[in-house]
């Protein structure tokens, strides 16, 4: 299945994407304000970006007595790391990953120009699919999530993003997502080696401008780094 999406542009060919991907019971709706409101002007620099902003497909979730609403999984258990959904975070990697592939083929936006951003069951899938797939990608983002199926990420991890950056945010008085779950996350893939910013707020489970503007910095950096690395190896062949 495609999945349905908003899509922002800065230009009429945009050299950048970024794709948000919101949280349950979301759609995309909800991180538009966000993408409009960030001051992004020192990428525009070097080309146009794109906001890809998809919807989750409605599906029955178990902790919400089976009601059908926007989910990239189910999900079963308070304790998120118990009795994961590991067929529907696959299922949604795919799709995602479809995703990834249309910016190259109609856009003419390679992976390695392309940021995957997400909050809460968004910040999952971000891990999920980044670290899963087999194109390196500009850089990951994860807002008030964790790292699914966090013990087989070693086996199933794909060298071409092991070097990619990743900035993780979390609130420290988050009642959704428990901060000892992101921590958990974070130690798991700085054991492994990621290059991981790790921001905490005061905050639940939501999303703060003093969040908004280190994601920003955060934003201009990888993008501007993305930019040169790509210059360079279109120079070099």
């Amino acid at each position: 299945m495609t999945l349905e999406t908003i899509e922002l542009q800065t230009r009429e060919t945009p050299r950048f994407s970024i794709i948000v991907l919101h949280g349950l019971g979301a759609d995309g709706n909800d991180f538009v304000p966000v993408c409009q409101a960030m001051d992004l002007s020192p990428v525009l620099a070097h080309g146009g970006l794109r906001f890809v902003l998809p919807n989750a497909p409605h599906i029955p979730v178990t902790i919400n007595n089976g009601m059908r609403m926007p989910a990239w999984y189910d999900i079963r258990h308070g304790d998120l790391s118990q009795r994961e959904d590991a067929a529907g975070l696959r299922q949604s990697q795919a799709q995602i990953e479809a995703l990834i592939e249309r910016e190259a083929r109609e856009h003419q936006i390679p992976p390695e120009r392309v940021v995957l951003a997400g909050f809460s069951q968004g910040c999952a899938m971000t891990l999920m699919t980044g670290l899963r797939h087999s194109r390196r990608l500009a850089g990951l983002v994860g807002l008030s999530g964790y790292l699914p199926l966090l013990a087989q990420t070693e086996a199933e991890r794909h060298e071409a993003n092991a070097r990619t950056p990743i900035f993780l945010a979390h609130g420290d008085a988050d009642g959704i997502v428990a901060p000892a779950r992101a921590q958990a996350s974070l130690q798991e893939l700085q054991r492994l080696g990621y290059d991981v910013q790790w921001q905490s707020y005061p905050m639940g489970h939501e999303v703060s401008m003093a969040e908004i503007e280190d994601l920003r910095d955060w934003l201009i950096r990888t993008l501007t780094a993305a930019a040169t690395s790509t210059a360079t190896s279109t120079t070099s062949d």
